[in-house]
């Protein structure tokens, strides 16, 4: 097979390259099973040079910190999501997991493998909460004090339901998983676990206007 020939000062081809490996990378773990994917493998799949996919994935687990990074990015742009706190966490968990989706056999081999790779699972629940952080403060939720640390934890727990919700859901517009999330979203807004922060609603801390007496 003749390998293409990337440049990485060009974004596009960095892009390329990364798909492309990423993509093999999954297809190998789905049919294998997360402990026995070989990145050597994946590259020759890929027909990329292993000694460039060395440089940009070092490790296996690099693989799916890429894919995540991948799935952050899609949660946090925005195109007009909805006005409360729910509806926002609600679009960006959902984009996440259409992300997730366009690997899902192969993220669902890396779940699958968590309980038996202790170090992946402690690596992941680090990654996993400072992207729910990044998330919780993009949607104005708020995060200050003990509460706020509280309600971060309750949103690691809504995340890890929903994500075990889709990994269950067979079907192809994820009815059960937006239920889920739904589900979850209202236990949450039940307990006050989705009080906006003061940012967002900066109307509410703004001083009254002078209305001088005529």
């Amino acid at each position: 097979m003749t390998q293409p020939s990337f440049d990485f000062s060009s974004e596009p081809d960095q892009e390329a390259f990364d798909t492309a490996l990423l993509q093999s990378a999954m297809t190998l773990a789905a049919r294998d099973g997360w402990s026995r994917l070989s990145l050597v493998e994946a590259a020759r799949e890929a027909g990329l040079p292993v000694d460039a996919v060395r440089a940009r994935f070092p490790f296996r687990h690099s693989v799916l910190f890429h894919l995540g990074r991948i799935a952050d990015d899609s949660a946090l742009r925005d195109d007009g999501m909805g006005s409360s706190v729910r509806e926002r966490l609600f679009d960006m968990l959902m984009r996440r997991l259409d992300v997730f989706q366009q690997y899902r056999e192969g993220v669902r081999a890396a779940l699958h493998a968590l309980p038996f790779d202790l170090p992946l699972a402690a690596l992941l629940a680090g990654t996993t909460m400072n992207a729910l952080r990044w998330l919780a403060e993009a949607a104005g939720l708020d995060l200050d004090g003990p509460a706020g640390l509280l309600r971060l934890h309750a949103l690691a727990a809504l995340w890890a339901g929903t994500l075990r919700a889709w990994e269950k859901d067979e079907s192809d517009d994820l009815a059960a998983t937006m239920s889920a999330l739904d589900r979850g979203l209202d236990r949450a807004e039940r307990l006050g676990m989705l009080k906006p922060s003061r940012a967002d609603h900066p109307t509410a801390s703004a001083p009254l206007p002078d209305l001088a007496m005529k």
